[in-house]
């Protein structure tokens, strides 16, 4: 039998607060928010004495949410080392993620290749069945043209006379 991975347990659980303008200062604006990231990271590895190290989804939106050239002047986070070694670094407010529970579906029966070929010739002889019907009516109200009136009549209905003066 297969063995269940067994969950890493957390060994150390910190928070700090991250100044990253002290550094985002000395970068061009065009690199401020990766240079933050890269801040973070650095500051873990530091204080968490490891090179493993996860910078979790909320934090990186939070370091990017105004774009590029404006990273926040500081982060407050949390900070998870496991008996692994691996540091996961996430926001102090981020909502924690539950763990996905897969469940279980009926195993639906599969139809045979043959029932489905009858049910799209039963659909394609209703289609033609319509467009026959479609076609008889057309067939029944044809289409009233105008009638046509004559050259003189539709002179005088676009440029009316004047009255003559006596």
């Amino acid at each position: 039998m297969a063995k269940k991975e067994e969950k890493p347990k957390t060994i150390l659980e910190r928070t700090y607060v991250i100044p990253l303008r002290r550094q985002t200062l000395k970068t061009p604006y065009y690199r401020k928010a990766k240079k933050a990231v890269r801040t973070v990271k650095e500051f873990i590895t530091r204080h968490m004495k490891s090179d493993n190290i996860s910078v979790g989804r909320y934090l990186n939106l939070k370091i990017w949410e105004h774009g590029i050239k404006n990273p926040p002047n500081k982060v407050k986070i949390i900070a998870t080392k496991d008996d692994k070694g691996k540091v996961f670094v996430e926001l102090v407010d981020a909502p924690k993620e539950k763990p996905k529970v897969e469940e279980k579906k009926p195993a639906k029966k599969e139809e045979k290749p043959e029932e489905k070929k009858t049910e799209e010739k039963q659909d394609e002889e209703k289609k033609k069945i319509e467009k026959e019907e479609l076609k008889e009516i057309r067939k029944e109200l044809p289409r009233q043209q105008p009638q046509k009136m004559p050259a003189q009549q539709k002179q005088q209905q676009v440029q009316p006379t004047a009255p003559k003066s006596q």
